[in-house]
């Protein structure tokens, strides 16, 4: 029997939980809060055992993105943690960007044990600093089989053969069950929709035009408040809201960094094509008419959610999972009116749209461990026993009884009280276990290894339609749709390459290609918000010297031949021949 650490007495228990976390890449046993002893067998959680005792192993998880910390006697936190003999304490990233946060780790070569680097994940691997998890995975079967064989083959070509990392999102058990849009959208609030009747929404003017009759005829909330028309978020990373529509009002999938001719196989920017001008041109417009939010450039990402848990801000782009925690502030609010559908638009009539596609593998980022971590098999074995079916369904709907029920035919549900709770964001952060590890491996759809139980609670087909407010089931039941994605038309016609953004993501900072994707964006947050506030009649003139320093000042062409060269290796791997 594997044992974790050293024997402590029950003794020292209370004396352990009062010391403080240690810091980056110190010994194991320094880590240890409980005493108690066990084992976890590879390939399942560690099976509980009253009599016996077992070391909890705690590892420090570093994730480079802003997030909710989550009380640490939360209380599926606990029973995962009790089960399976081990813990995460995760941080997140506070008044830094994610590259200069991990600068300074890289600079001081210390680490947490585990590490989701976001885009200095690139950085992370040329520093030496993630352990080369190749040879170990097969002794972690839920891990290894959390990815296909052409994944993982996809992740190492991203390496030269090695894997770093594992991405985590984006994955199905089996085929997907989605019923909400979680990738990007135009989205509109849905009391916009009921005030115009249940239109259909295909094109940006029409999209536009809604939102303007809208806010003539309401230009304050129920409460007194101004209505914002359309909010871009710009802030750091996340201002892909304000770059890269423009790919798909022209039909293109988020291939994100560039699109993709599926004839020739060959990327090219999305930044000077027709759509783009006519989408900064109609943003211009927007602007100057005083539908979009004058704030809009300069706002931070938590001023951004506040606005729209506000319930004012009729519409913007955005991917779905990124306003998550607005969307349940709403609703505890009782403003299922003011939360959003997504929209498919184009810029003309007939385009075929890409914007409902299939979960998309990104090479470039994951959860990795780091050279600073003294365990590393038993940080492997506590990602392989977050994905033990039995944690899966904790992971997902709680605890039984408590949080769900279970029918006579082994199906589960809940009861009214139940999905109240779930609607509550604070009792979901001291209760469930949803935004614990949300960026550790897990499934995002599909069933549970029960064959008939969906791993998504909102996406138990039955559950989903009881769960509906009212005012939600009208909104469907307007436009004859049962769920939330039958606002958008689904493809899985997106290509191997598929998103091509990924392969960027493992470029270092030195290369050439790097160095003019970086001096792309510069180009871009400098130019996109001149464009769009220019006045009217200097709008043209203002996009001519916006493409004027983007043609001769970027080197775009070595980014593009970068991606080309990306999509015909992907093809290559898809095809077996690399």
């Amino acid at each position: 029997m594997r044992k974790w650490g050293k024997l402590l007495s029950v003794v020292m228990v209370a004396s352990m939980l009062t010391v403080g976390m240690t810091g980056c890449g110190k010994d194991k046993n320094e880590n240890t809060t409980i005493a108690t002893e066990g084992n976890a067998a590879e390939g399942n959680a560690a099976e509980e055992d009253d009599t016996a005792e077992k070391t909890i192993r705690e590892y420090s998880l570093f994730v480079a993105t802003a997030g909710k910390e989550v009380p640490d006697d939360n209380r599926l936190y606990q029973q995962i943690t009790e089960k399976i003999g081990a813990k995460a304490k995760v941080t997140w990233l506070t008044g830094q960007t994610d590259k200069e946060r991990v600068g300074v780790m890289i600079a001081g070569g210390e680490y947490p044990d585990m590490i989701v680097g976001s885009n200095a994940t690139p950085d992370l691997v040329a520093a030496g600093a993630l352990v080369d998890l190749t040879d170990k995975l097969d002794n972690y079967p839920n891990l290894k089989k959390f990815r296909t064989d052409e994944e993982w083959n996809m992740i190492k070509g991203a390496n030269d053969g090695s894997i770093y990392y594992i991405p985590i999102f984006g994955k199905s058990n089996g085929d997907s069950m989605y019923v909400k849009h979680n990738d990007e959208a135009f989205w509109i609030q849905k009391r916009v929709l009921e005030w115009a009747n249940w239109p259909e929404i295909n094109t940006l003017d029409q999209y536009f035009d809604l939102i303007q009759g809208y806010l003539a005829a309401n230009p304050k909330d129920a409460e007194g408040q101004e209505n914002i028309g359309y909010e871009i978020l710009c802030d750091d990373w996340r201002w892909f809201c304000l770059e890269n529509p423009s790919q798909f009002l022209a039909g293109y999938a988020n291939d994100g960094a560039a699109i993709v001719d599926a004839d020739t196989k060959t990327a090219r920017n999305y930044d000077d094509i027709p759509e783009a001008k006519a989408y900064y041109s109609k943003l211009n417009e927007m602007y100057n008419a005083g539908v979009i939010d004058p704030e809009t450039f300069t706002m931070s990402y938590d001023q951004y959610i506040a606005k729209l848990s506000s319930g004012r801000v009729l519409g913007m782009v955005d991917q779905g999972w990124q306003f998550n925690d607005a969307v349940t502030s709403l609703v505890s609010q009782g403003k299922d009116d003011c939360t959003y559908v997504p929209l498919d638009l184009t810029i003309e009539e007939g385009v075929a749209t890409k914007y409902f596609t299939p979960a998309a593998l990104n090479v470039g980022d994951g959860i990795a461990i780091t050279t600073s971590c003294k365990d590393v098999d038993g940080a492997l074995q506590f990602l392989n026993d977050l994905l033990d079916p039995e944690v899966i369904t904790m992971r997902g709907w709680g605890e039984e009884g408590v949080d769900y029920m279970v029918d006579e035919n082994g199906m589960f549900y809940r009861t009214e009280e139940q999905r109240e709770n779930a609607k509550d964001s604070d009792w979901v952060n001291e209760n469930l276990a949803s935004t614990i590890y949300s960026y550790l491996p897990n499934y995002s759809s599909g069933l549970l290894f029960d064959g008939k139980n969906a791993v998504n609670p909102a996406e138990q087909p039955s559950e989903f339609r009881e769960g509906l407010s009212e005012y939600d089931k009208k909104v469907l039941d307007a436009y004859g749709y049962t769920k939330w994605t039958d606002f958008l038309t689904y493809t899985d016609d997106v290509g191997p390459w598929f998103p091509i953004y990924s392969a960027k993501n493992t470029w270092e900072s030195s290369s050439d290609a790097a160095i003019a994707a970086q001096k792309m964006e510069e180009v871009k947050r400098e130019w996109l918000p001149k464009v769009i506030m220019a006045s009217t009649d200097k709008v043209e003139d203002t996009w001519n010297k916006y493409m004027d320093k983007y043609h001769n000042d970027t080197n775009y062409k070595v980014f593009e031949d970068a991606l080309s060269e990306a999509v015909a290796e992907r093809i290559a791997i898809a095809e077996g021949n690399n």
